[in-house]
């Protein structure tokens, strides 16, 4: 936190709104303009966006939604909360990202059941794009919607333009959770190029209300009638306080991105000579770089990852685990999914270790970190 975004909260604790003001409209169009995209939707979290999005695009009971098993739960949570069921798709052993051939095959067996999707959900995990291009070319083959599950990712590209300007989907979803990227304390956002599916988002975090005379159903001239419930929707609403530091916040976001990347590239050279697999990044994209997990070679440490895990938290250091598949999950397992589901997945889950990454992590803790890693790997 810098003095500006202190001080640009205050300024809206001195003002006369608190709420629904003029710094959220003019955060979601400076998220907009910055990612590519014509509308941008503001609410409390990423998790609310998700929902809203899936509703926005009719989903329901009766229809599936596809996402990643190597997610944070919200992801295949929002499907649930719309009433649809959930299914996962294994991920790539390189990018962690959903496998396109996977899905390829997937969507082969579910046209010869008529069991398409009428959503997925691709997270770009850690930040790096997945292969949109592909998962788009599928859609327009299997007649699927595409959701972004860009939480990770805002300030990263693909082929050269920004993530969230939607051109491989009709909905990009964005997290200002704090310790994401940028943070607006609690809060999230949906991208689209659709002003259609712009709207009903706006009316779905908010009640299911409008104002709008257009959208409002004919009622007797002599009642007022200043607004209307035209559908069931939920509160979801952004406050003014955290729309001025998310628009202060943005001001770095591009700083942010650039020093993450550098902290990477000094991970990447620090921890050549240990056995650990680190991040591949692919030429296609720009990763925003949220996460840095390594891969820990079982075979040739002879330690368990547990071992490892807790070495390191025993040193101070804060790792954790991103992420036991979602489909593990107790929650998940009483719907009928059971351990072997998404092999790759499992795979990546016994081996992989978050370790610190954040703006602040100067050279001096880093090498502290690859010093814990360094005793943790040894028997």
């Amino acid at each position: 936190m810098s003095e500006a975004d202190i001080n640009a909260v205050i300024e809206v604790l001195r003002s006369d709104f608190l709420t629904q003001g003029p710094k959220v409209p003019a955060f979601e169009q400076a998220v907009a303009s910055y990612a590519g995209a014509s509308y941008g939707v503001a609410v409390n979290s990423a998790t609310s966006a998700l929902h809203i999005a899936c509703r926005a695009l009719g989903v329901g009971p009766g229809d599936a939604v596809w996402t990643s098993p190597n997610t944070f739960v919200a992801s295949a949570n929002c499907a649930l909360y719309s009433g649809a069921e959930v299914d996962f798709v294994d991920i790539d052993p390189r990018t962690y990202n959903m496998s396109v051939d996977r899905l390829a095959e997937k969507l082969e067996q579910a046209k010869a059941t008529n069991s398409v999707p009428k959503v997925v959900i691709p997270v770009h995990f850690a930040g790096q794009p997945c292969d949109m291009a592909a998962i788009h070319a599928l859609s327009q083959q299997y007649g699927f919607q595409i959701i972004e599950d860009a939480s990770h990712a805002i300030g990263g590209r693909y082929k050269g333009e920004p993530i969230g300007s939607c051109r491989y989907s009709a909905i990009t979803v964005f997290s200002f959770h704090p310790v994401k990227i940028i943070t607006t304390g609690e809060g999230g956002m949906a991208l689209t190029s659709d002003p259609v599916l712009a709207e009903r988002m706006v009316q779905f975090r908010s009640h299911g209300i409008t104002s709008k005379p257009e959208l409002m159903h004919p009622r007797p001239v002599d009642e007022i009638w200043n607004y209307q419930q035209i559908d069931l929707g939920n509160n979801y609403r952004m406050t003014d306080m955290q729309s001025a530091l998310g628009l202060s916040q943005m001001v770095r976001l591009d700083e942010f991105v650039t020093v993450r990347h550098a902290i990477a590239a000094r991970y990447d050279e620090l921890l050549k000579a240990l056995p650990v697999t680190t991040p591949w990044r692919s030429p296609d994209g720009y990763s925003g770089m949220h996460l840095y997990v390594i891969r820990l070679k079982l075979d040739e440490i002879h330690r368990t990852q547990r071992d490892v895990y807790e070495s390191l938290r025993e040193q101070g250091v804060g790792v954790n685990l991103h992420y036991i598949p979602v489909y593990r999950q107790p929650y998940y397992e009483r719907m009928g999914f059971k351990a072997g589901y998404c092999p790759e997945a499992e795979q990546y889950y016994r081996e992989a270790i978050s370790i610190p990454m954040y703006p602040g992590l100067t050279t001096e803790l880093q090498g502290q970190v690859i010093d814990a890693i360094d005793k943790a790997l040894k028997p």
